[in-house]
C-alpha cells in the first residue's frame, strides 16, 4: 500500500501589511484560487485525512478555503515550525504524520526544494520549478509507514497551479 502526499503552497497573499509578514492574509485572487484548488482535488478523488499547515495566516486561510471546497473534514494541525520551514523540516513533519493521504500547506522556497526533492522524476509541467502561490503537487510514496519516507521515492500524480484551472 502506497502513501498519497499533497505539497500545496499557500495562494496569493495581499501586501496590505507588509510589515508583519505572518498576519498577512490572502487577497481576492489567493481566496479564489484556495477554492479552485479545494474542488481539483474534490474533483480528482485527491482527499487528504491529515493537513499539517504553516500557522501564517496566509496558509491557515488557505487551508481553510481548501477544505471548504473539498466537503469533508480532514484532521487540521497548525504548526508554527512550518512558518518559513526548510525541506529538512517539512520531511520531518511528513514522516511524523498520521493518515493514508497527508497534505502539507507552507512557504516557498521551502515547500517548492521539497516538492523537487521528494519526487523521483519531476513533472512535465513548467512551472513546477518555481512553485507559484497556489502550486499543488500530488504523489505517492511507496511506503506503508510516513516515517521511512526519503528524497526521490514519491511517484508524481498529479501537478497544477491555479492558472490551469481558470
Amino acid at each position: 500500500m502506497t502513501k498519497r502526499l499533497i505539497l500545496i503552497r499557500h495562494a496569493k497573499s495581499s501586501w496590505d501589511a507588509p510589515f508583519d509578514d505572518h498576519a498577512r492574509t490572502l487577497n481576492g485572487k489567493g481566496r479564489d484560487a484556495a477554492t479552485a484548488i479545494g474542488g481539483w482535488l474534490r474533483t480528482k478523488g485527491y482527499l487528504p485525512d491529515t493537513i499539517y499547515s504553516s500557522d501564517a495566516a496566509r496558509t491557515q486561510e488557505t487551508t481553510e478555503r481548501v477544505v471548504k471546497a473539498l466537503g469533508t473534514s480532514p484532521t487540521i494541525i497548525f504548526k508554527d515550525n512550518m512558518y518559513h520551514a526548510q525541506p529538512a523540516t517539512l520531511m520531518r513533519v511528513l514522516q511524523k504524520s498520521e493518515g493514508d493521504t497527508v497534505a502539507l500547506v507552507a512557504h516557498n522556497p521551502g515547500i517548492a526544494f521539497f516538492a523537487e526533492a521528494i519526487v523521483a522524476q519531476q513533472p512535465d509541467h513548467r512551472r513546477f520549478l518555481d512553485y507559484p502561490t497556489g502550486a499543488t503537487l500530488v504523489c505517492d510514496l511507496p511506503k506503508t509507514n510516513w516515517a521511512d519516507a526519503v528524497s526521490r521515492s514519491a511517484q508524481v500524480v498529479d501537478f497544477v497551479v491555479p492558472k490551469d484551472l481558470a
